[in-house]
């Protein structure tokens, strides 16, 4: 449902709502309007006699018993219309068949009020309100640059009982969110087109190239390199799975866990390509007693993008450091390497989906730009969060902030 057809169906519920407010407050103003008939008229027969002065206080008494019955009904009804308006996410402006305001929700009031964006947002939703009132549904997208940035989806039309006019209410949808989030969408799915475009492009060419190929010797470094390839667009595949799964899992059921445990099994994945590469690994397990609060499989995940990282990054005969330690509430795990370090115009963004730091080296290590994003998102589901420091040709440092657990493993 796109944020257009969204403003419908919300203003369609709406306008049930505000049908009833404004014959609420057309009823108040009838009752008012009774009385105040019944009063011209005594006013009108001047001085009765004593049997028309008793028939005339009969019919008041009744006519105000009625009144006051009605009243309370409507009041009654008034403050649940109110409550259920101000109770829905969506801002609402109702005005009358004089175009005056006769009401706006909380979420209205909140929009409008704004230090940047009543005076814009107030003149749209009156432009609106006449709009309708003057012909057909209207609506507009209104841009707040803020801080913080917002938009915002207007949507104001006629609503009537019985093809009689009541007024207008306008619904006010704040889509910034959503924005963004297809934004984000967007850009992951051009993404993920891009990084699969390459190898799948490598993939075809090799294959064409080998089936002309007669050479034997030929043929075999072929059938590696579509290995290669084919390995590579694996290697995309499994990540894209695992952040999916890591972003479904927001909330994944935690226990409490041994670090030294969590730091093994994450070790233990890289220890065959750092002795390919002759990187050491110099590991330096916390105590015993060193617990996190923690889903062990995104942990040892994170854990280990962490260290691949280091071990693809590091020159040959280097070390890469991995230990644990307890910090107050909470328990650290670093990772800390002497290659080639991230240069600081890059470090606020190495943790964004595909983002590389040197896109030639990357894709010659094998690397996906995903391992980072699912460190930081598996440190979000933990309440947790990731640190990195570094500087070019000296190597970075990433730790992995997680919540202690308050009972140990037994």
């Amino acid at each position: 449902m796109t944020a257009a057809d969204a403003g419908i169906v919300v203003a369609a519920g709406v306008a049930g709502i505000a049908i009833g407010w404004l014959v609420a407050s057309m009823s108040r103003r009838g009752m008012r309007e009774r009385l105040l008939a019944v009063g011209t008229r005594l006013g009108e027969n001047g001085s009765p006699n004593g049997q028309g002065m008793a028939g005339a206080l009969s019919r008041l008494e009744r006519s105000a018993a009625s009144t006051l019955e009605t009243i309370s009904v409507v009041t009654s009804e008034g403050i649940r219309l109110r409550r259920a308006l101000d109770a829905i996410p969506q801002g609402v402006v109702i005005s009358d068949g004089e175009g005056q305001v006769v009401f706006r929700n909380r979420r209205a009031t909140e929009v409008m009020g704004t230090r940047h964006g009543d005076a814009l947002a107030a003149q749209a939703v009156d432009e609106l309100l006449a709009q309708s009132w003057n012909g057909a549904p209207a609506e507009r997208t209104l841009e707040l640059y803020g801080p913080p940035r917002r938009t915002l989806m207007m949507r104001s039309e006629v609503i009537d009982d019985a093809d009689r006019p009541l007024g207008v209410v306008a619904v006010l949808d704040d889509v910034s969110d959503r924005r963004r989030l297809e934004a984000v969408r967007r850009d992951f799915v051009a993404n993920v087109s891009h990084e699969l475009k390459t190898p799948v492009g490598a993939l075809s060419l090799l294959a064409e190239t080998l089936l002309a190929e007669n050479d034997p010797d030929v043929s075999r470094r072929l059938a590696g390199r579509v290995q290669a390839e084919s390995l590579r667009v694996n290697r995309i595949i499994e990540d894209l799975l695992d952040l999916s799964r890591i972003e479904a899992e927001e909330h994944p059921p935690r226990e409490p866990l041994l670090a030294s445990l969590v730091m093994a099994e994450a070790v233990e994945r890289v220890r065959s390509a750092a002795e390919q590469r002759d990187v050491k690994l110099l590991v330096d397990e916390p105590e015993t007693h060193v617990t996190v609060m923690g889903d062990r499989r995104q942990l040892v995940a994170a854990l280990n993008s962490l260290l691949e990282n280091a071990v693809k990054y590091s020159d040959e005969g280097s070390t890469v450091e991995v230990f644990g330690q307890a910090s107050g509430g909470w328990v650290e795990l670093v990772v800390r390497d002497q290659g080639i370090g991230i240069p600081s115009r890059d470090l606020e963004r190495i943790f964004e989906r595909f983002y590389r730091v040197d896109h030639g080296r990357s894709r010659q290590t094998g690397g996906t730009g995903l391992g980072l994003s699912i460190v930081r998102h598996v440190a979000n589901n933990h309440q947790g969060l990731v640190h990195v420091e570094s500087r070019e040709g000296e190597g970075s440092t990433f730790t992995l902030r997680l919540p202690a657990a308050a009972v140990p493993v037994r």
